[in-house]
């Protein structure tokens, strides 16, 4: 880590970089951290290390070629990047898809949805100092990536969602290894609250700290987890809903922040928040694999002959760190005119600044995690 000390009439300041390359980023992202002693002035994020064009190369590929980049744009839970460039393009054409392919599509983006929340809550609490959690968590995680590998063929970057629906059909024993996966796992989520969420080191590291209130959430555009933490319960499934999300009993508890361990909107309640969105992402792959079985057997693709639009479309897509927007300008091509994402790990970067400020130095890596924040939504 390379540092600048700088002077000021207040009082000596010293420049750090925190990054580009530091673990706890979690990806290629810089930090310029200005501090008295121990205390933040302030940290301001330098992003652009990772951009790859990604929009660029969408105006080169044709709509369905595309598909493989949209991985790209978030690797963590790329179910729903698929998700969201196949809505927007459908929408584009007027494309429907067949009711099993919307099921797959549901159900796939939920166990996604599980093991990006993995990822996120097992690196947080080794951030700060808890090395255990994130194996534990991890372990969860490459179940999860066994059943998506035996659905599509792919652990990471799936390419499984396709204009008009998705490429393969489930078979009755996979739906009887993930029903096993789940009655594992939720006893599970209960057992990591005892351990990790509730413990007394990990509450006092947390709680009333980088607190965001609801009115700030909103002004500085957060999604997700990271809207829902700070009390504003808004969930684009429920709320604006899309695909089959309708159909389902989605009365279910939002998990919302409450500020039970210390103020709303604080890093504790943000961590909280993404266990609890294990237990629902549970409930509604439970519900879609029942509604599955009833629709009929090898209709989950309704293959485009042709997609040459002209016009303009936008969909919105609840991805693990929320609300993610894809905008396509078609102009009568093979290949999109315009395309642009809208993500939520971009805003939610934005905060850092405002909220690092009068923190310790060691609160950073607690704070960046807490919005789990992934580096290809930043740049792409």
């Amino acid at each position: 880590m390379s540092e600048v000390i700088l002077a000021y009439d207040s009082g000596d300041e010293m420049v750090l970089n925190m990054g580009p390359q530091h673990p706890s980023t979690h990806g290629v992202i810089r930090f310029i951290v200005k501090t008295d002693g121990e205390i933040m002035r302030e940290a301001d994020p330098d992003v652009g290390y990772l951009h790859r064009a990604i929009e660029a190369i969408a105006e080169k590929c044709t709509y369905e070629g595309f598909m493989p980049y949209t991985d790209r744009v978030d690797y963590v839970c790329a179910m729903t990047a698929n998700h969201v460039w196949a809505a927007a393009v459908e929408k584009l054409i007027d494309a429907k898809v067949p009711e099993r392919g919307e099921w797959l599509r549901i159900i796939s983006g939920e166990l996604n949805r599980i093991s990006s929340h993995c990822v996120a809550l097992g690196a947080m609490a080794m951030d700060i100092g808890a090395i255990t959690p994130f194996p534990y968590a991890l372990r969860e995680r490459e179940y999860v990536n066994d059943l998506l590998e035996e659905l599509c063929g792919a652990r990471l970057t799936y390419n499984y969602h396709r204009v008009g629906g998705v490429s393969f059909d489930l078979t009755d024993p996979w739906r009887d290894k993930v029903l096993r996966f789940l009655d594992h796992f939720d006893p599970v989520i209960d057992e990591f609250h005892r351990l990790i969420t509730n413990n007394d080191i990990f509450v006092h590291r947390l709680a009333n700290m980088a607190v965001i209130t609801g009115r700030e959430a909103v002004a500085y555009g957060l999604v997700g987890p990271n809207l829902r933490a700070s009390g504003i319960d808004f969930d684009l499934r429920r709320d604006l809903p899309y695909s089959l999300y309708p159909q389902l009993d989605f009365k279910l508890h939002v998990p919302v922040g409450r500020g039970q361990m210390g103020t709303t909107g604080d890093a504790w309640d943000r961590f909280w928040c993404r266990v609890e969105e294990w237990r629902e992402s549970s409930k509604i792959v439970r519900q879609a694999l029942d509604l599955v079985q009833k629709t009929p057997r090898g209709e989950f693709w309704n293959h485009p002959k042709k997609i040459k639009p002209k016009g303009e479309a936008y969909a919105r897509i609840e991805t693990a760190r929320g609300d993610m927007g894809c905008y396509v300008v078609g102009d009568g091509g093979a290949n999109a005119y315009r395309a642009h994402f809208r993500t939520g790990s971009y805003n939610a970067m934005q905060i850092i600044k405002l909220k690092s400020r009068g923190l310790m130095v060691a609160d950073l890596v607690a704070l960046i995690a807490s919005l789990d924040v992934v580096a290809p939504e930043i740049d792409r």
